[in-house]
């Protein structure tokens, strides 16, 4: 079993505190995708669960053992970094097998071994070229075949496709996919890249200030964000955040609550063109940006920039006059003053 746990962990430098407390529990074979902005904490995590930075406070296990005091090297990690660090003296076959020889595995072992995680990333024709030879694709994907003949109980990505044109992280996004059902192995993988998350992930785990916002599936951050900043932070554009009051009805005692403060939230794909209807939203047009297979239209509603997903070719131009409403299933409430999520 790989599962790995999180309890309490404190990252501290100075007197910053780059990760405040973090609890997490990752079940062996799942594919965890920690997110967030620059300086969340998600790089600093990830490096203190593969030793590479000493914790604070807390407890990290790997299998059920607490690994806080555990060296990197004996720890049953193998990490993918997004500088791919290579090798520039040796081939691909010398760089996948390296750690396998400071093992002192066996010869055969080890030609098994590469020859098969060769074929998993289709570089077999790759293995007597020198990382000079190769593109960043390739160079990348010999990084994780060096992962792979390893065999450890977690895998570890830091960002391994930021330094890829978006071509290409889309091509590697696919094939880090196809790798995970052809290696079934823990897997904690650190991105700023909300895309690469929501496609990858069997979880994620939103980080914002060294804290976690919210842990879901895809479906479960992108449908039912816990706050303001995970509604804003995941999709593509935003989450549309509008302040409200609300006015609760009378008690039957005859005490009223008091208004409150809220911001409603309706994403760009959920704003639908009110045709023969009342619309719930209404102005002009004042940047529209044709896609092809839609159009993103951005408008001014009472002082705030609201931007709506529609079919091509509704709206065509700046200043055109847009109508708009929304099914009711497809509102979210949040506090106005926390940014916590609203369930009345």
């Amino acid at each position: 079993m790989a599962q790995v746990t999180l309890r309490k962990i404190i990252k501290k430098y100075d007197e910053v505190l780059a990760v405040r407390g973090i609890d997490l529990d990752i079940v062996d074979k799942e594919f965890i995708v920690l997110v967030g902005p620059s300086g969340c904490g998600k790089s600093t995590t990830l490096r203190m669960i593969a030793g590479l930075e000493e914790i604070s406070g807390g407890d990290i296990a790997i299998g059920g053992h607490v690994v806080n005091d555990v060296p990197p090297k004996d720890r049953d990690i193998a990490m993918v970094f997004q500088n791919y660090a290579l090798y520039p003296h040796m081939n691909v076959y010398e760089n996948m097998s390296f750690g396998l020889k400071l093992k002192k595995t066996p010869k055969d072992e080890i030609d098994k071994r590469v020859k098969q995680a060769a074929q998993i990333l289709d570089i077999t024709e790759l293995l007597d070229r020198k990382p000079k030879q190769l593109s960043g694709g390739q160079r990348q994907r010999v990084a994780m075949g060096r992962a792979i003949v390893r065999d450890p109980k977690v895998f570890l990505f830091d960002e391994p496709l930021s330094n890829l044109d978006a071509k290409l992280r889309v091509q590697m996004r696919t094939e880090i996919k196809r790798l995970r059902e052809r290696v079934a192995t823990t897997t904690i993988y650190v991105t700023h890249d909300q895309v690469e998350a929501m496609t990858l992930a069997d979880r994620i785990v939103i980080l914002n200030h060294g804290r976690i916002e919210q842990i879901g599936t895809p479906e479960d951050v992108y449908d039912r964000p816990a706050s303001t900043f995970v509604a804003g932070f995941i999709g593509a554009p935003p989450m549309n955040l509008l302040p409200a009051t609300a006015l609760p009805a009378e008690r039957l005692s005859g005490a009223r609550r008091p208004p409150q403060d809220l911001l409603v939230g309706v994403r760009p794909e959920h704003l639908v063109w009110a045709a023969g209807e009342t619309p719930l939203i209404e102005g002009n047009a004042s940047v529209v940006e044709p896609l092809g297979s839609d159009t993103l239209v951005s408008l001014d509603v009472a002082g705030q920039a609201l931007v709506a997903r529609l079919p091509p070719r509704i709206v065509r131009r700046r200043g055109e006059a847009v109508r708009l409403t929304a099914d009711p299933a497809n509102l979210h409430f949040f506090d106005r003053t926390t940014g916590i999520r609203q369930t009345q």
